[in-house]
């Protein structure tokens, strides 16, 4: 998921994505904990989205503080 489809999303709809995506990554470490999984880079991969994802937030919330500090 590109930075700026992520940008494009609403906060409820990146909640809903980061709880899908962290669902996601523990069936991918259970699975390759059981057995090695084909493409084992896509663990990196969800992990770099969640991360994405994560920092769009807190940017957000940064953002709202800020502007109700200056209210």
């Amino acid at each position: 998921m590109e930075q700026e489809v992520i940008k494009e999303l609403s906060t409820a709809d990146l909640l809903d994505r980061l709880e899908d995506e962290s669902k996601q990554l523990v069936k991918l470490r259970l699975n390759h904990a059981v057995s090695p999984l084909e493409n084992p880079n896509k663990i990196r991969a969800y992990r770099k989205i969640i991360a994405r994802i994560k920092t769009e937030l807190r940017n957000r919330e940064l953002v709202e503080q800020k502007t109700s500090d200056k209210k």
